[in-house]
């Protein structure tokens, strides 16, 4: 019953959007945050803020994840938060002795018109920020953009600390996009095997899916350098793995430092990955190792025996941009047909990726970015999918279509192991095939009459 009420009949909205595809932009400034070692993220607004952005991620993560408030109240609201925000860094240098301070604003602060580098500045003359400490700031408020955007803006960031030395150090830069601390383990596994020396921030892993040792640590062992990330400016070349998290700062790196970049799709499914190790053996300049050959020959292998499993299956798939544009291009590649695409975050770049992606499937295609998933829910009640991939939110769609369901992306709020498990790269392909295999097979046990209830499929 909880969304039966959402009718056919489709109404072009422009003022309202129900049951968003996104989430606001501190929760990505906040995540990218937490891939800098040693670093405190600060949400410069009211407490309410920072809560939801905490406790959106601790969800998802299931990791108890520390962040700073400016606390504002009226005064602060009325007058403007450099004061709580001096004090703030006071604070959090003096007591929890962080290496960086990320401050990220809200809709609060941006409407007021603090101005983070001015407050930055004053901060730094009047002896605030110890010595060898960073502080670094992005504007976030949540009545733009997506927490995609807000990740993109932490990044490019941290980017702007980069200091070129006119040395160049030899390594690449992988700016990795919102994906998984799995997923930037296996990134950083797969340039180990092809001998790449990589520099890649922001980097969760091992922060956001550490062990559980029995001591308390504040700050993990673990995550991307303040002086890597400032040397990234010394590296031959950058690797941005996605046009809306990684581009800018790639970007930024290449007009600032003269580190040339490349803009490549994340590395999800098979051909994506072809390019991201194609891309990392042209830098190293050597051929593609036998471990590598034999993860994607495992990978195809898969794929050629299930291909019956696959083929012509409509799917209906919800998620960020990176992450769909990459995910739909792998569907395509095993003959499924993705026919229903939103995205919460705004770019008509993204319809116009997905509709050259899905050009050869020879069926309409519904594509929507700064679209909702009321929308999605209205497209499926019109033309029905054999299967729905996304966040937590779709089993609201599932469960009132009866419809066999993949959760991924962000937020998985009711399920473990994402943290864990990759699905970029070749072994994230494997998982992701066993996910949709799983949940395609399990409807088709439950449906099948008992003449066609078979042991062996």
């Amino acid at each position: 019953m909880l969304l039966r009420h959402t009718p056919k009949e489709i109404t072009e909205r422009k003022a309202l959007m129900i049951n968003p595809a996104k989430t606001c932009q501190p929760i990505g400034a906040m995540y990218a945050a937490l891939g800098i070692k040693g670093c405190l993220p600060h949400s410069h607004g009211s407490q309410g803020c920072c809560a939801y952005h905490r406790s959106t991620l601790t969800r998802h993560y299931k990791e108890p994840i520390s962040a700073a408030t400016s606390s504002f109240t009226e005064g602060a609201s009325v007058f403007g938060g450099q004061a709580n925000l001096l004090q703030a860094i006071d604070n959090i240098f003096t007591v929890y002795e962080p290496e960086v301070i990320a401050v990220h604003t809200t809709c609060l602060s941006e409407t007021i018109g603090d101005d983070l580098p001015q407050i930055f500045d004053k901060a730094i003359k009047e002896k605030k920020v110890p010595e060898g400490k960073t502080l670094i700031g992005a504007p976030t408020p949540s009545y733009v953009g997506s927490h995609v955007t807000g990740f993109s803006n932490m990044v490019k960031a941290m980017a702007g600390l980069a200091l070129p030395s006119g040395k160049k150090n030899g390594k690449i830069n992988i700016i990795p996009g919102w994906v998984e601390p799995s997923d930037m383990e296996e990134i950083k596994k797969i340039a180990a095997m092809i001998g790449v020396k990589i520099n890649m921030f922001p980097d969760t892993s091992g922060v956001l899916n550490g062990p559980l040792t029995g001591e308390y640590k504040m700050f993990p062992d673990a995550g991307a350098a303040i002086d890597d990330i400032k040397d990234s400016g010394n590296a031959t070349g950058t690797l941005a793995l996605g046009e809306w998290c990684s581009a800018d700062a790639a970007r930024l790196l290449d007009t600032k430092c003269k580190v040339p970049c490349s803009i490549l799709d994340m590395p999800f499914g098979l051909k994506a990955t072809d390019r991201f190790v194609d891309a990392l053996r042209t830098v190293a300049g050597t051929s593609v190792p036998d471990e590598i050959m034999v993860e994607r020959g495992k990978l195809v292998d898969m794929i050629s025996d299930m291909h019956q499993y696959f083929y012509g299956k409509k799917v209906a798939l919800v998620g960020d941009p990176d992450q769909v544009i990459a995910m739909t291009e792998f569907l395509v590649s095993i003959d499924m047909c993705p026919v229903h695409i939103v995205t919460g975050t705004p770019g008509k770049r993204f319809e116009e990726r997905i509709l050259e992606i899905t050009a050869g499937m020879g069926c309409k295609v519904n594509v929507r970015a700064k679209g909702d998933m009321f929308l999605l829910h209205q497209w499926i009640k019109n033309e029905p999918v054999e299967l729905i991939i996304g966040n937590t939110y779709c089993k609201y769609i599932a469960r009132d279509e009866d419809l066999p369901y993949v959760r991924w992306g962000f937020p998985i709020l009711d399920r473990q192991g994402h943290q864990h498990f990759p699905t970029v790269g070749y072994k994230g392909g494997l998982r992701l095939l066993e996910q949709i295999l799983g949940v395609l097979l399990d409807r088709k046990d439950r449906d099948d009459p008992e003449s066609k209830f078979e042991l062996v499929l």
